[in-house]
């Protein structure tokens, strides 16, 4: 599929008005394994690293520290509660207002958060991926541009396995488990249901012209900015 850059532009308001010298606030959604945070790191790299803060709605995940390890792992990740979405409303609007933030760090294999956080300081644009970023009302009006990658099951569940065991140190039962109790029933109960808040929708999860689309989208406010 491919995308007229003009037409979109035509067609979509985006960006803050002529004189707001704010950020143009980017959002990628789409369910797990869907190419999210391929896309999105594709995007940063090709717009600038000193130009775009990058943003992973996965490390906003709730600290669970008063819990143990198992009753941890039995937590509904893929629910919107599991997010602390306020949390991350709060460092967007900071990021708006030209204020640094200390973005949390989530360790995927204690299911809660480390004591250290990573600094982030304000750019141009920022870019926030994650499966629930357009599921949630307060959330998704913090956005100029809302995205949402369009990928089929097997695919996405293929790519989770992969990810989950190479990355996290799952063993595959355990990751097709987490899959039919909560990943599969959530996404179609508020990931799927999100989508029509998207402004495009992309299909086949790593789409080349889609990236270049996206980029070209933010270089476009930028020049204009400029």
């Amino acid at each position: 599929m491919t995308f007229d850059l003009a037409e979109i532009i035509a067609t979509h308001e985006f960006g803050p008005a002529v004189g707001d010298s704010r950020p143009l606030f980017i959002a990628i959604a789409g369910g797990s394994g869907s190419g999210k945070t391929t896309i999105a790191r594709s995007v940063v790299d090709l717009v600038g690293r000193d130009k775009v803060v990058y943003l992973q709605q996965d490390a906003y995940y709730r600290d669970q520290n008063h819990l143990d390890l198992d009753e941890r792992a039995k937590i509904n990740y893929d629910h919107p509660d599991s997010i602390e979405n306020e949390l991350l409303v709060e460092h967007l609007d900071a990021l708006r207002s030209g204020e640094a933030i200390e973005r949390p760090i989530y360790d995927f294999g204690t299911h809660t958060r480390t004591a250290e956080t990573y600094r982030l300081v304000p750019g141009a644009a920022v870019v926030v991926e994650g499966i629930l970023v357009l599921a949630d009302a307060a959330l998704r009006e913090r956005f100029d541009v809302r995205v949402y990658i369009d990928t089929e099951p097997d695919i996405r569940l293929i790519r989770r396995l992969q990810r989950d065991i190479v990355e996290r140190g799952r063993s595959v039962e355990s990751v097709i488990d987490q899959y039919q109790k909560t990943v599969r029933p959530m996404h179609y109960q508020f990931v799927e249901p999100s989508k029509r808040y998207a402004d495009i929708i992309i299909p086949e999860g790593i789409n080349t012209g889609a990236i270049g689309t996206v980029s070209s989208m933010i270089k476009h406010f930028l020049d204009q900015r400029a």
